[in-house]
């Protein structure tokens, strides 16, 4: 068993695949129209065919309300792996990204959380050996 998806909640699906391609350096992998939406996934573009990021509508009262209180306690959704926090911090912010966390040392990570524009707060880490 592996993960194959993991469901990110968006307000706005094309909004979102431009942050999450054009600024965050995804790349989309499958888009197939269900009605108002679309099935809508995002690979990096460094693993292919490895996990896949859907961008999932928000319409569900509760992701609504899920997302609402996450960002309210400042609490990031989920966590992308970088090379370099610091580095990554620097490139987004020249893209206009918005940090609610600058870059943190916590002995062997660093990390930093970043607005996606979407609705959620985004953590991005760098594991030191």
């Amino acid at each position: 068993m592996r993960i194959g998806h993991m469901s990110i909640f968006v307000d706005d699906q094309d909004k979102a695949l431009a942050f999450y391609t054009g600024v965050l350096g995804f790349v989309k992998k499958t888009e197939v129209p269900l009605g108002e939406h679309s099935w809508l996934t995002v690979v990096s573009p460094e693993d292919p065919d490895g996990v896949e990021l859907v961008l999932e509508p928000d319409q569900h009262p509760a992701a609504a309300a899920f997302k609402k209180a996450l960002v309210a306690d400042g609490i990031p959704f989920t966590m992308f792996g970088v090379p370099d926090v610091p580095a990554e911090c620097e490139r987004l912010k020249g893209l206009g990204v918005t940090f609610t966390q600058e870059p943190l040392n916590m002995g062997n990570v660093t990390t930093a959380v970043f607005d996606d524009t979407c609705g959620n707060l985004i953590q991005i880490a760098a594991m030191h050996t």
